[in-house]
């Protein structure tokens, strides 16, 4: 699989998922290939196209 077909995600699944912490919308960063949840503050990461929807691998957003 080459890079740039790695951090393509599909539009669809995005529109679908939800914080699993907060159950509310994620905004997709696509710069830093993140899903990021702004009531939990956590950035959730995009691996190969595929989002790590664990919090236990979540980033804290800083203030």
């Amino acid at each position: 699989m080459n890079e740039q077909a790695a951090r393509k995600v599909d539009r669809k699944l995005l529109e679908l998922l939800v914080c699993p912490v907060t159950k509310t919308t994620l905004e997709y960063d696509a710069e830093r290939q993140e899903l990021i949840s702004r009531a939990a503050r956590l950035a959730y990461p995009i691996r190969d196209g595929i989002p790590i929807m664990l919090p236990e691998e979540a980033r804290k957003l800083e203030e």
